[in-house]
Formats: C-alpha cells, structure tokens, sequence
C-alpha cells in the first residue's frame, strides 16, 4: 500500500516513467495505479488523440511498440494502455528490446494480472532501469483486516473487528470484491460512521451470529449448544456455508492454539505479534487454551485433515456435508 502511494504521489508531481509495468497475483492495486495514470496524466480535451486502451487478446507485443511509439499530437505525453497483458505471456519477453529505449513521451503501462516476468530474464532487469515494475502481492488472510481499516480511516468510517473479519471470512482475501462492499456502505451510511456486525448483517447480507467466525468463538469457548445451532444453520444452508471453508478455518485456528501452547511469553502483545492476529481476539485463544490442553488440541489437528480430505468428497461421496460437519463438531468437543 505505501509503494502505490508512493506512486500515486510520483504521477501527480508529474514524475513520470516511460513504462509502468504491473504485474502480481492481487489484481485491485493494478487496477487501482492503471486506473489513475488514465485518468490523471492527460486532460480530457487530450486523451481523445493520445490515450489508446489495448487488450493483451487481441493485440501482439509488435502492436505494442508499434502505438507505443508514435508521437503525441498537441500535448506532452501520449498514454497507451495494455489490459489483461498476461496474454501475452508466452512472447512478452519481445517488449525488451523497446524497454531498452522507450519513446519518452510515450506512457506505455502494462496491465499483467495474475502472474508475474521472471525476474532473471532482460525483460525484467531492462525494466528497472528504464521504467517501474511494481509487484502486486496477495495479502495473507491475517493482513485484510488491517487493509479495510487503512481504506476506510481516511475516507471517515471505522469498522470494529469483528465486522472487519465477517468481511475477511465472507469474501476472503479479494481485495476488489471488499473494496467493493465497502463502497456500497459508504452510499448508505454518513461519514464518521462506524461500520459494526450489525450494519453487514444488515446491508450484505452475512449472518452475524450464524458464520465462521461464531463458530470458532463457540468451539473456543466448548459452547456445545451454540456450535450445534450454528452448524445446524451451515446445514441447512450449505451453498452459503461450504464445509471445506469451514474445515479450513477451524484447521488454522486450532494450528494457532498449538502455537498459542508452545508460547514462552503470553503477554497480550506478544500472543497478538506470535499469532499474527489482532489483540481484540487473544482472550478467545487464552479461553480455548483452558478449555483445549495441548494434547487434545494435537488429536483436533488430526481430526481436521482427515476431515479435510472427506470435505472434497475422497472417501465420503455419498455422506452429505451438513453430516460431516455435525460429525465433527462432536468429535471436537468430544
């Protein structure tokens, strides 16, 4: 976040490179960068001659350097685009020998999603040198909430924590669909506003008392009755609540309370930095370490990779998942 920031800030002060190439697995910061030079670097009565968006399907890396080349007409600099880039993965490594000495007043970027250039080839090292390759990285699952509440401070909307890990455990690690529903709560809710469980019950949709994140509370806490209500709802509602995400979450958190085990220090702070979680959530591992001793929670861990493998259908085909899911919840709590 803070190296597009850092671009952003180069691009206003009208420091500009010859080629912007970005690359990497996070899809939102490539749009977000590409989106602002197109809007940002022409004026409007100048795109019209000097701005081209190109799409890596229908074009070769020769049609590239062919536009990329050409003069601008009644302005400083002329934009040429190239979406969806990775296309072009196969013969990408050609644009090197324009990356060498690219057309100064050309700003060629170049939209590669998904992937990224082997960084021991020419292409890559060429690239440094002359123009910026930005790597856009997933974020680990641990880090999204933080990035919602980095979006949102500015803007002037808070959002609690848990509300924060509903969205992470919803929508996952996808950047653009949050982004996206979090602009949606923005429209409906004035600013200095705090966006809480009850606001994305409201206005997304996800149950604040039937989820994951619930779940994993109840487990934490061996509270039998409210596991069972919540996998019972999973039950009912199984294209809502697939097994396998759910098997995948309560893996990683009972891999974290062997870790929470292990711990020396277990101070708040120091659970938080180990655990990689944030501090509102560590009295949850201190109560489920009370309630699950090291031994049993090694035997869960085992438990939760046998179900694992049944959750994508290898060796329990005709077991529906609702059963699965009951069937482990009592082999937890048992």
């Amino acid at each position: 976040m803070d190296e597009v920031k850092q671009l952003v800030t180069d691009i206003k002060n009208r420091n500009l490179k010859p080629i912007y190439f970005l690359m990497g697995e996070e899809a939102y910061y490539i749009d977000k960068v590409s989106d602002f030079i197109e809007d940002t670097v022409l004026s409007e009565e100048e795109r019209g001659f000097n701005q081209m968006v190109l799409y890596g399907r229908d074009i070769s890396v020769d049609d590239i350097v062919s536009n990329a080349k050409r003069y601008p007409m009644m302005a400083d600099y002329q934009v040429v685009i190239v979406k969806e880039a990775q296309d072009l993965s196969r013969s990408i490594e050609k644009l090197a020998a324009y990356a060498e000495n690219p057309q100064p007043s050309t700003v060629l970027v170049i939209n590669y999603k998904y992937k990224k250039i082997d960084k021991r080839k020419s292409l890559y090292k060429t690239l440094k040198k002359t123009g910026v390759v930005y790597e856009s990285k997933k974020l680990y699952e641990n880090q999204v909430a933080d990035w919602i509440r980095r979006v949102l401070s500015p803007k002037g909307y808070t959002i609690t924590p848990k509300a924060a890990q509903m969205l992470v455990e919803f929508l996952g690690t996808d950047l653009s669909k949050i982004n996206n529903e979090l602009e949606k709560l923005q429209i409906i809710l004035p600013k200095d506003s705090q966006i809480t469980p009850e606001v994305i019950e409201e206005n997304i949709g996800i149950s604040k008392d039937y989820n994951n994140f619930e779940l994993r509370k109840a487990v934490g806490d061996r509270n039998a009755l409210k596991a069972h209500q919540i996998v019972n709802y999973f039950a009912e509602n199984p294209k809502d609540n697939p097994m396998v995400v759910t098997v995948s979450l309560l893996f990683n958190f009972f891999s974290q309370l062997l870790h929470f085990h292990g711990l020396k220090d277990k101070s708040p702070r120091s659970v938080a930095s180990a655990l990689k979680i944030n501090p509102y959530f560590v009295n949850e591992y201190v109560t489920a370490a009370r309630n699950f001793p090291m031994r049993k929670v090694s035997a869960v861990v085992s438990t939760l990779r046998d179900f694992d493998v049944k959750s994508k259908g290898v060796g329990a085909n005709s077991v529906p998942q609702g059963d699965l899911l009951k069937e482990l919840l009592v082999r937890i709590l048992n």
